[in-house]
């Protein structure tokens, strides 16, 4: 019998595994349910209405826009209502991120292009929670109750049935997360088409949802495999949790605030949740509080970066030396 079919049927007959699906496809549907209870189509009027707000909007950001070079041309004093920004294109709207379009003037309307993305961050924030309860439940109730050791006496050979255990979780969480994605996405884009608008979708829209969603199935596996090498490495699930969970509240909470006051400089560089958002965001800014001296606040961009490449290195690293001590571990370890 192979080893990896044997495995792929021990996952799937998991009742932790299919109560996992359960809550996921709750989960789905409830967010669906909300969602179409809160949304309608629009009617011209109200589509007139928003275009007139947003045309609106728009004549007058220029004419802030054009103001503003007329004040840093020395050729208008600036009043007291004036914003003036170190460079006017701050509040050029030929040059904004997201364009203002009727959609942002429409109240109680769907619109996919504009909640795609905040969607897809929920759907991968989800399958990483997925991912990691039952990567370390699969591994860590075969090492308790003794399934293990069960395997290594039809297939004694640690490494491969460890890897055939990592491998097959592993590639059932990338077809459920792919499958998953489609029907997520899918049926919110149905709603955009039916009860709301799909808003502008074009090539730059899906490069950047596409980009997003890849980089969200690499952090689902790697949430996956930590999970997995975290309970190989306790020899239980609750020792995954239990590690978390202390993680969770002595650094990122705890350490986070001692670095804040004894005034750290850059403390999220240290924080393992600052380079899981510059993978999946492609990049997150944060505010340093020595960057400026003695300037004046306002007027400094006291800014600095963390990008994708990073958080990447870092999430690798991580997962790769807990992965390879949970072989070195298993490889050693006395089972019964």
């Amino acid at each position: 019998m192979n080893l990896v079919r044997a495995e792929v049927e021990r996952l799937a007959a998991r009742r932790f595994v299919q109560l996992m699906v359960v809550l996921l496809l709750i989960a789905f549907a409830v967010t669906v349910a909300t969602t179409l209870a809160g949304s309608h189509r629009p009617t011209p009027d109200e589509l007139n209405r928003a275009r007139a707000q947003a045309a609106e909007e728009v004549r007058n950001l220029e004419a802030a826009h054009d103001r503003c070079l007329r004040i840093k041309a020395g050729q208008v004093t600036p009043d007291e209502s004036d914003y003036v920004p170190r460079d006017c294109a701050e509040i050029d709207p030929a040059l904004r991120q997201e364009p203002i379009t009727a959609a942002n003037y429409l109240s109680g309307v769907f619109v996919f292009s504009q909640k795609a993305e905040p969607l897809l961050y929920f759907l991968i924030a989800f399958l990483m929670l997925f991912g990691f309860l039952v990567a370390a439940s699969y591994i860590g109730a075969d090492l308790n109750s003794g399934g293990v050791v069960n395997l290594l006496l039809w297939r004694p050979r640690r490494w491969a049935v460890l890897g055939a255990k990592l491998g097959t979780l592993l590639g059932a969480l990338l077809a459920l997360s792919a499958v998953a994605s489609v029907a997520y996405l899918g049926l919110f884009w149905l709603i955009g088409q039916t009860a709301g608008l799909p808003g502008g979708m074009d090539a730059e829209f899906w490069g950047s949802l596409a980009a997003t969603y890849g980089r969200g199935l690499v952090l689902v596996l790697l949430t996956g495999a930590l999970g997995f090498a975290i309970a190989t490495l306790g020899r239980h699930t609750a020792a995954a949790l239990g590690a978390v969970a202390a993680y969770l509240v002595i650094w990122e909470l705890g350490a986070r605030l001692v670095l804040d006051i004894v005034e750290a400089t850059r403390p999220e560089r240290w924080m393992l949740s600052s380079y899981v958002a510059a993978w999946l965001s492609g990049e997150v800014h944060f505010w340093d509080r020595f960057a400026c001296g003695g300037g004046e606040a306002g007027f400094c961009e006291g800014f600095y970066t963390i990008g994708w490449g990073p958080g990447l290195a870092v999430l690798l690293t991580l997962t790769a030396v807990l992965v390879a001590a949970a072989f070195a571990a298993f490889r050693r370890r006395d089972l019964i």
